[in-house]
């Protein structure tokens, strides 16, 4: 008897028709994904609040509503879902918006494969981040020199802190449950808590805090 693989559900969201067609072409061909594809926000939100899917790969730059904003209103919808802006825009505000609406990615369509793409997609569906070379320094930057009134962590429990280190340190959520000894489940509860005591929307937000507030030793 075969084994029935589990597939990753992607849903692209662009209002561009022949870039659509390309990358679920690409990433249908591919036996890890089932993707489905919209051409604007509402479509998109519509569909995350009928049967919410794994990674959404969003364009920040629509007609009608923004990807910031799409992007904020799924992850209030489904706050587990990934959400990869993928976009032609280098501009850093709409990255460090991005990011504050919940992005767990961020790739530039320019100079990025299609094979870039599909990994983007396994990383964020793995509990991870991941950003363009070309937008990273500036998204540390960002953070390192924000004036914003620091986040107290004192709330945060020892443990919560110790999964908040290895989610700065670039770990996904079965490697952490791997070092701490712990469930991917008790794993994915701790960043949930972590989340909402820092009063933070996404992983990577959270990641460049404790950076950017000295309570990872070594990086």
């Amino acid at each position: 008897m075969t084994e029935e693989r589990n597939l990753t559900r992607v849903l692209l969201v662009d209002d561009q028709e022949l870039f659509r067609r390309g990358v679920t072409m690409v990433l249908g061909a591919d036996g890890d994904f089932e993707i489905e594809d919209v051409d604007d926000g509402d479509q998109a939100i519509e569909r995350m609040a009928d049967d919410p899917f794994d990674v959404v790969l969003l364009d920040v730059r629509m007609p009608g509503r923004s990807g910031v904003e799409v992007c904020a209103e799924i992850k209030a919808i489904a706050p587990s879902t990934g959400i990869i802006m993928l976009t032609a825009s280098d501009e850093e505000a709409d990255l460090y918006e991005s990011i504050r609406a919940g992005a767990s990615g961020y790739l530039l369509k320019d100079g990025s494969t299609y094979d870039q793409v599909a990994e983007a997609v396994r990383v964020v569906a793995g509990g991870q981040s991941l950003i363009s070379p070309a937008m990273a320094t500036k998204l540390l930057d960002e953070f390192v020199q924000m004036s914003r009134d620091p986040v107290q962590t004192t709330s945060l429990t020892a443990r919560e802190l110790e999964v908040l280190r290895l989610v700065a340190r670039g770990m996904s959520n079965r490697d952490i449950a791997k070092e701490l000894f712990i469930s991917e489940n008790t794993v994915k509860n701790h960043i949930r808590n972590i989340l909402e005591k820092l009063q933070m929307k996404s992983r990577m937000e959270a990641a460049m805090y404790a950076v950017r507030s000295k309570l990872i030793d070594d990086i």
